[in-house]
């Protein structure tokens, strides 16, 4: 799978760096077999052209880690404990043995890449590498066609200036299946290198255009996520609507307020009482795709 040798000749930070590419792909794989033993497809299928990665493989991998002169003795010893199981695993179909392999490559994976001075941001749950491998691998040539969506759940998100929150929006608004997005002509643009990102792709296959609050749709109920208003817990959210998020800094406008039907809160206890509109979003996304599985609303494809 790697050329070991040349690996052996290369000096310590060339090393770590070609290491962590390495156990990128690794994990790409171990997911993808995860992933058929969750499905219950049949696990003796061959593996795709380019996907081989056997036992020995993680084995040399481990032996190359463990030389790294950054890496902390407690670390070490956790990788040694795990290549110790995954050699005394019965069965190398066994789904254990490949959650082992898994977790022994994401640690590796972590601790070199903490050595190397490059984190992952704390946003990302899945390694943007691997990440961007499977979207290579599963996204249609017309994604934004394809995806599945709740009709008639949209978002606007009025002049939301960091990119990183845009992108934030992005992500949690096509995971939980909004049909499409707007942004204020005062919101940081999609394509900011940080919004697409925090965004993980979401941008690429996520319906959405610029789009002032007048010229919203006007056959659809409105409401705003902002203080003061129905707690989360006691909204009846609609089928279709629109919900309101406003920019970090002042919420939502008086504009928007005046135009939303409804004002809804998230009940907050603590001394600042206050969340990042991405986090508030999420938290409010998830409350109303609960509503619409209640209602046994199944998301649709386009």
């Amino acid at each position: 799978m790697f050329p070991a040798r040349k690996l052996k000749e290369l000096e310590p930070s060339q090393r770590r760096r070609k290491l962590i590419l390495i156990l990128t792909e690794c994990e790409r794989i171990l997911r993808a077999r995860t992933k058929r033993f969750f499905l219950n497809e049949d696990k003796d299928l061959p593996c795709k052209a380019g996907d081989s990665l056997q036992d020995g493989d993680l084995l040399q991998l481990y032996l190359f880690v463990r030389e790294d002169p950054k890496l902390q003795t407690e670390e070490l010893s956790v990788f040694a404990c795990l290549a110790a199981k995954m050699e005394t695993a019965d069965s190398p179909g066994l789904e254990e043995k490949t959650a082992i392999q898994l977790r022994l490559c994401n640690l590796m994976r972590n601790a070199l890449m903490r050595a190397a001075g490059t984190f992952p941001a704390e946003w990302d749950l899945i390694h943007p590498e691997s990440h961007r491998k499977r979207e290579e691998e599963t996204i249609p040539e017309n994604p934004a066609q394809k995806r599945p969506f709740y009709p008639g759940i949209f978002v606007f998100a009025e002049d939301i200036r960091s990119p990183f929150n845009v992108g934030s929006i992005f992500r949690t608004a096509e995971a939980f299946g909004a049909e499409k997005l707007f942004l204020s002509p005062g919101c940081a643009p999609a394509d900011h290198p940080r919004a697409k990102r925090s965004a993980m792709g979401s941008v690429d296959y996520m319906e959405w255009e610029k789009k002032s609050l007048g010229d919203l749709p006007e056959d659809l109920p409105v409401f705003a996520l902002e203080t003061g208003g129905i707690p989360i817990e006691e909204y009846r959210f609609p089928e279709k609507g629109i919900v309101i998020i406003g920019s970090e800094e002042l919420g939502v406008s008086p504009e928007a307020l005046d135009r939303a039907e409804n004002r809804v809160s998230i009940p907050m206890k603590g001394i600042k009482a206050s969340l990042n509109v991405g986090v508030a979003f999420g938290i409010l996304m998830e409350a109303w795709i609960r509503s619409l599985q209640k209602g046994r609303n199944a998301p649709e494809r386009d």
